[in-house]
């Protein structure tokens, strides 16, 4: 378990000093809080898991290489998903999934890259949409146009990512006291 932590914060501290060096490339600015919110949701999902072997058996598969498995209903195994991990963390104000597909663009190659010539926000449903600027005006303060430009939308990433790497550091501490599922969910 200590190893996964002390792998979860170097990752997180990594994040924090590339953050503070690329302030006016704001795609770059969300791949990595893509990354730190990968994180927390790996996190928030063994949180989830009141099994303390489970728990621990899956942050070993972490530190030796191993994908996620965990045993269906008629014992089989099955690779954990990154949907799974973020329906779990969705408990947590609905924002995660749609914070997460947004930063999945650019992740990976898409249009959301042509980012100074088309507003990749409008791409997004209105519910999409309608989620992520609530989180941000209620826990960023902003922002208040509710057909945000990118570079406005960017401005915020610094908040957003302190956010998510407090958070993310309040949840190992629970992973660290082994805190049962219920405390947290």
């Amino acid at each position: 378990m200590h190893e996964f932590i002390k792998l979860i914060k170097s990752r997180s501290d990594e994040h924090g000093i590339a953050f503070s060096r690329i302030h006016d490339l704001p795609g770059s600015m969300m791949s990595i809080l893509r990354q730190e919110l990968d994180s927390l949701i790996r996190v928030l999902y063994l949180l989830s898991i009141s099994d303390l072997e489970e728990r621990n058996r899956l942050m070993e598969c972490t530190v030796s290489g191993k994908q996620w498995k965990v045993s269906t209903p008629k014992g089989k195994l099955s690779k954990v998903t990154d949907a799974q991990m973020v329906e779990i963390s969705d408990k947590f104000g609905g924002w995660a999934s749609s914070v997460y597909r947004f930063g999945c663009a650019f992740i990976h190659l898409s249009n959301f890259h042509g980012y100074n010539a088309s507003n990749p926000l409008t791409t997004l449903s209105t519910e999409e949409r309608h989620k992520i600027l609530d989180h941000m005006r209620r826990y960023h303060h902003g922002p208040e146009s509710d057909s945000p430009n990118f570079q406005e939308l960017a401005s915020y990433f610094p908040r957003v990512f302190e956010k998510i790497k407090d958070n993310l550091e309040c949840y190992l501490e629970l992973l660290a006291e082994g805190a049962p599922s219920e405390d947290v969910f």
